[in-house]
C-alpha cells in the first residue's frame, strides 16, 4: 500500500469512530480511502467546509469519548491551531496528521519537514504540547496509527503524526493487524447526553483566579508523566562510531543507507533516528554525546530539530548541519560525502 492508505486502514483497525477532513495534496489519498472505508465500516465520513470546520467537528466527536482524527498538510494544519489549543485546554483525546510540503506559504506538494516547530512546540496559543511520531516506512505510518489512538486516550492529548509527502505517497509491503489496546482508563469525563446520569463539562475556559494557573499546571505535570514513560527512538550502527548522524521521517531512511555505505568504506558512523519528536529523546542523544566526537544533524528544513540536538548535546561535542528546503531531497551520496568531510577533517586536526 502507500504510505496514506496503510495508515487509513491502520485507523480503522485502531477503532476510529469519526474522520473530518478537508482536501489537500499530498493527503488526499488518506481522506479518498476513508470516505469508502469509514460508512462501510458503519463509522462517520464527514468531508468538512474547511480545515478550521474539521479540526472543531474533532473536538466535538472527542467530547463525547469517540476516537477522531483528521488529516491534513501544512498550510492546512496551520489553519488548525486556534482548535488543537482548545483540544489541549479542555484534554481531549484525539489524532491529527500532518503529511508535509514544501513552504512557506503555498509553497509546492513535494516532501519537507518544515513543520518541526509547528509540531513540537504546541503550534498554537498558550503553553501546551502534543505528542509527534515521526515514521520513517509506510509500516510505520500503520504502526504509528495504531499507536496514537492509545497515546491519545491514555493521557487525555493530540497525538500528531507527522509525515512527508514522499513517506505518503511511496509504496511498500507492510502487515496490518489489529494489536491489544494498553491499559486504558475509563472515558467517564465524556458528554454523552444520558438523562439523569452525572453532569459532565468539558472546556478551555478558566476565569475564577488562580484558576488557570492551577490547571496549566496539571498540564505541565502530565507532560513531565510522557516524557518519562513515552520516549522512543533507532540507536543504528553506533559500536565505534566517531560520527552519528540524527536524523528523522525519510531522511532517517537516506541517512541509514548513507551509514551503510560509509561502514562498507571503513568510515566509523552510525545513526539516532527519533521516532517521537515530543518528547525528543534528548537523554540518548546525550548519553551519545558523551562517546562519540562529532554529531550531524541532517533534515529537510533550515535546521529546525538542529536546535533539539543541541539542547541534548549541550556543549559536550561539535554538532553540524546539512539540509535541504522546499521540497528538496538529500541523497544518500550527499550525507556520505558529508561524512567523509567530517572523518577527513577530524583525522586532519
Amino acid at each position: 500500500m502507500c504510505g496514506n492508505e496503510a495508515l487509513a486502514e491502520a485507523a480503522i483497525l485502531a477503532g476510529c469512530d469519526a474522520y473530518f477532513g478537508y482536501p489537500i495534496t499530498p493527503q488526499n489519498e488518506i481522506s479518498a480511502y476513508l470516505a469508502h472505508r469509514m460508512p462501510a465500516e458503519g463509522r462517520v465520513f464527514i468531508q468538512s467546509e474547511s480545515e478550521l470546520a474539521a479540526i472543531n467537528m474533532v473536538f466535538g466527536a472527542a467530547a463525547t469519548g469517540k476516537r477522531a482524527m483528521t488529516s491534513s498538510s501544512s498550510p492546512g494544519i496551520s489553519l488548525m491551531q486556534e482548535g488543537m489549543s482548545y483540544l489541549a485546554g479542555a484534554e481531549l483525546p484525539a489524532v491529527v496528521v500532518n503529511v508535509m510540503r514544501g513552504g512557506p506559504g503555498l509553497g509546492n506538494i513535494s516532501p519537507a519537514q518544515g513543520d518541526y516547530f509547528q509540531a513540537t512546540r504546541g503550534g498554537g496559543h498558550g503553553d501546551y504540547k502534543t505528542i509527534v511520531l515521526g515514521p520513517a516506512s509506510v509500516q510505520e505510518m500503520a504502526d504509528c496509527m495504531l499507536l496514537a489512538f492509545d497515546l491519545a486516550d491514555q493521557y487525555r492529548i493530540t497525538v500528531e503524526i507527522l509525515a512527508d509527502g514522499l513517506l505518503g505517497q511511496m509504496m511498500e509491503p507492510l502487515t496490518l493487524a489489529p494489536r491489544p489496546h494498553r491499559p486504558l482508563p475509563a472515558k467517564d469525563w465524556a458528554l454523552t447526553g444520558h438523562a439523569g446520569g452525572k453532569q459532565n463539562i468539558i472546556r478551555s475556559l478558566w476565569l475564577g483566579e488562580g484558576a488557570l494557573e492551577e490547571h496549566n499546571k496539571k498540564l505541565q505535570a502530565k507532560y513531565r508523566r510522557i516524557e518519562e514513560n513515552e520516549v522512543r527512538c533507532e540507536e543504528y550502527r553506533l559500536d565505534g562510531a566517531e560520527v552519528v548522524v540524527v536524523a528523522y521521517g525519510i531522511v532517517a531512511r537516506i541517512a541509514r543507507a548513507a551509514v551503510d555505505q560509509g561502514r562498507q568504506e571503513g568510515i566509523p558512523v552510525g545513526l539516532i533516528r527519533p521516532i517521537t519528536l515530543w518528547p525528543f529523546p534528548s537523554r540518548q542523544i546525550g548519553r551519545a554525546a558523551d562517546t562519540f566526537p562529532v554529531v550531524l544533524t541532517a533534515e529537510m528544513s533550515s535546521g529546525q530539530m538542529l536546535e533539539d540536538v543541541k539542547l541534548a548535546v549541550a556543549g559536550k561535542a561539535p554538532v553540524l548541519f546539512y539540509g535541504r528546503m522546499g521540497g528538496g531531497i538529500p541523497s544518500a551520496d550527499e550525507l556520505l560525502g558529508q561524512i567523509r568531510e567530517l572523518t577527513l577533517s577530524k583525522k586532519q586536526v
